[in-house]
Order: C-alpha cells, then structure tokens, then sequence
C-alpha cells in the first residue's frame, strides 16, 4: 500500500501550487478557483516548466495536441487573462510571445517534493536510515491521489504518467529502507498488493523474495521467482533479471547474509552487539486451516458475503464474522470454504481451532491460546499462566500482521472474546449454533438448510 495523505493547505503568505493530485492553487490557506479544465491545463503546462517561458504555440500544443481548435491562440490568451486576475500581480507574465510563471521554488508541492527525496539520498548515504525513511514517507504524504488528476491534453498526460512512474520509484526506495531496517514482516503486504498491481516490475518482486526470505518464508519466496519467471515468459518472452536470478540462488542456499538487513552489518573488524547475540528468528507463520471441500456445491450468496466481509480487514479494522445455524447444515464447511477464499489476503497466517463448544466439555480458552501462542512462536516458557496475561500476548503477537482465526464450533460468545485478535488488519470467522448477538462488532451470518435446488445440485 502506497504512504498518502490529502495535501494541507498553505500558510498564509503568497499564492501556493499543488500538481501531486488535483491541481490546485491556494492564497492565504484559501483555495483559488483554477477555472475550467483547458485552463488548468495551462497552469499546468506553466508550473512544470520551472520558471521557463513557454511559447504561444508550445502552450497549444501542450492543450489541446495536434487538433487544435481554430480560435486556440484567443482561447489560450483568455486563459491566460484569467488566470492572472486570480493569482497575484507578477506571477504570470507575458515574454516573447509566450508567458511564464514566476514563483519561489517553495511554492509548488513537486519542488518541495524533488527537494525532500534529495535529502533523503544523502541522507542514506551517510547511513541514517531512520532519517532516509522520514524523508521519503514526507515525500510519498505529498501526494493527493494520482498526479495531475483530471488535467486534459498530451503534455499533462506525459507528464501524469513520468509523475507516477516518479512516485512507484519512490515507493519501492521506501520499501527498500523498510527492508534494510528490518521491517520485513510489516512490509509484505503492501509488497504483494503492489506486485499484484505492477506484474512486470522485477524491483517490486525482488523486494517481496527478500521480505518474504526474512520473514522465515523460504517457500513463497521461491514461488514468487517461479512466478515471475513464467509470466516474464508468457508475457514478454524474457527471462528474469539477473539480479533476481542471483537472489534465488542465494535464498536455495539459504544465505545467512541475506537474512539479516543491510541496516544490521557491521563493518569489517568490528563487532556490535547485534553480532554478538544471535539473530532473533523470523516470527512463525501458522497455517492451520483444514482443507476444503473439492466439490463444494451451493450457498455461494453466503459465501461471497462472508469472504467480502472478511477482507473488510485492514490497517485500520480487524472484521468479525459469525455464522450461526443448527447443526448438520454446514457451518463448518461453508466457513472452511470462505477461510480458504480469502487465506492469500492474511500471508502472516491462519489459525484454526475447534472449540467443541456442542459438546459437553467445551475448549478452555486458556488452553486454545496457549496453542495459538504456540503456533505463533512463542517458546513454552514464555507463555503465562493465567488467561489475561495469556490473551494480552496474544493480541501483542499479532501487532503488524495480518492474520486470519478460524472458531469453529463456539459454545457462547463468552468462550470466544479472549481469541479474538485486537489488531487492525486481522480478522475472525466464527461458527456456532447460537446466534452471537452479544458478540460487539460482529457481522452476523445466518444459516438455514439448503434451498430444494442446491440441495439437488448436491445431490
């Protein structure tokens, strides 16, 4: 996922510019009406030229491309008389048969940008991570949605296009500090929504391996080289890189240099603490779930409404389902179907236990986070004793990741609230054959017998 922010407005002296989303002009913290599209396409035109004078006939072109419109040298001086009653005296001036905008190189949002990454290059030259990574994060916050969005003509296009190709390098300079500081786990899945996105782009896959390597995930490192390896084929008839050639040797070999972020080597002759202790292990990845059904059949309504909610999951939210109906009409498997649906959406995970809760010794919950814990790679010293302390590493196990819990089988909501992850991000499916009204938060799914044609189509 791409760092964003909406741009803030400016402070109140002089008239401010933004081009890294809306193009947009400000005086005073007062937004500035840039009139109609053609015209903010000439504002555009301008503000990208540095300061430059642009020509009457470079300006039309840049508006409207190789079909002009037979009055577009008095549209453009309309445009332009316009725009300088709305900004202040001086800025936009007419030289040479052209015009040109005069401002200081604070003003406009891609000069503050350009000078925020520069400093960010020198900074991880000089080996400040930390500060590489505040810089470019400032940077990436600039943007407001795509650049120069809804500015019609060839050059804002052009210029649209070399803006974001600008912002995804930029990205994948912060996912590479990220990597180098040892924040490989956090990074994964903004990794793969960026490679789903980007199927070509070599960087973005490199990155994903060398996250996926750190994060005790050897297997789906390799798999995303044998992927990329076969759609490069498929697609364009090449092979990989030879720089992602070389990285999937180095992960078969298991390279114990690769493991460790760049930020954690020292130099040669000298011993730092981190040498002196061993590296800590890559947190577990559990995957729990039972497998699903091959020829599941019907309830595919329920089915599409679970997964929806399920992934509902962010950074911001951890989502709850719970799906409640008699036994023997398929909680189980519906829920097993839906977990399996949705598992490639929660890489740090998936756990599943059944918590008997129709019988008549249902599951303690300390017992089934002493599992879960277990699973996650706590060491059996570590794990507490009593259910409070228990539940609380739980849900600190679960800080950053996104993880999916599977509750089959819940006697009450009482058994299953200590289970429940606290973190945004993570998400809970939960069967039983009470309805879990007094569970907050859930979204709640009932289940009733099959319909007389799914039940045919089963049969």
């Amino acid at each position: 996922m791409l760092a964003t922010s909406p741009v803030t407005a400016p402070p109140v002296d002089g008239v401010r510019f933004a081009v890294l989303g809306p193009v947009r002009a400000w005086r005073g913290g007062e937004p500035l009406a840039s009139g109609s599209p053609q015209q903010r396409a000439l504002l555009t035109a301008l503000l990208l030229r540095d300061g430059r004078t642009a020509t009457a006939a470079e300006l039309i072109d840049a508006i409207w491309g190789e079909e002009p419109p037979q009055q577009a040298l008095a549209a453009l001086r309309t445009y332009a008389s316009r725009l300088r009653k709305v900004l202040d005296p001086g800025v936009l001036i007419s030289e040479a048969g052209g015009y040109a905008l005069r401002i200081p190189a604070d003003a406009l949002d891609l000069h503050t940008a350009r000078r925020l990454a520069t400093e960010a290059e020198q900074a991880r030259i000089n080996g400040d991570l930390p500060q590489a990574r505040a810089l470019i994060t400032e940077v990436l916050a600039l943007w407001d949605g795509e650049a120069l969005t809804s500015v019609p003509g060839p050059y804002a296009e052009n210029q649209r296009t070399r803006l974001e190709e600008w912002r995804l390098e930029l990205t994948e300079t912060r996912l590479d500090l990220n990597l180098e500081s040892g924040f490989h786990a956090e990074a994964i899945s903004e990794l793969t929504a960026l490679t789903a996105a980007h199927p070509l782009r070599e960087r973005l896959r490199e990155l994903l391996m060398i996250a996926l390597y750190r994060s005790g995930r050897q297997a789906e490192a390799l798999a995303v080289y044998a992927d990329t390896r076969r759609l490069l084929a498929d697609e364009l008839g090449v092979d990989p890189r030879p720089e992602l050639a070389q990285l999937q040797q180095r992960i078969l070999q298991a390279d114990e240099e690769l493991a460790r972020p760049a930020g954690q080597h020292s130099p040669a002759g000298q011993h730092s603490p981190a040498e002196e202790t061993p590296w800590p292990p890559p947190p577990a990845v559990p995957h729990q779930l039972p497998a699903s059904v091959h020829d599941f059949t019907g309830r595919q309504h329920h089915l599409l409404e679970i997964t929806e909610h399920l992934l509902r999951a962010d950074g911001s939210v951890m989502a709850i389902t719970a799906l409640g109906g008699l036994g023997g009409v398929g909680k189980t498997t519906l829920a097993v179907q839906a977990a399996q649906t949705v598992r490639t959406d929660f890489p740090d995970g998936q756990l599943y236990v059944d918590l008997q809760g129709a019988g008549s010794r249902a599951a303690a919950a300390e017992a089934v986070l002493g599992s879960f814990l277990r699973a996650l790679g706590t060491a059996d010293s570590a794990i507490p004793d009593t259910l409070d302390e228990r539940a609380a590493l739980y849900r600190s196990s679960l800080e950053g990741r996104r993880v999916l819990v599977l509750l089959d089988n819940a006697h009450d909501a009482a058994q299953i609230r200590p289970l429940l992850p606290g973190t945004a991000g993570c998400a809970a499916l939960v069967t039983s054959r009470v309805r879990m009204v007094d569970l907050a938060g859930a979204h709640l799914v009932d289940l009733d017998v099959m319909s007389p044609e799914e039940a045919l189509q089963l049969f």
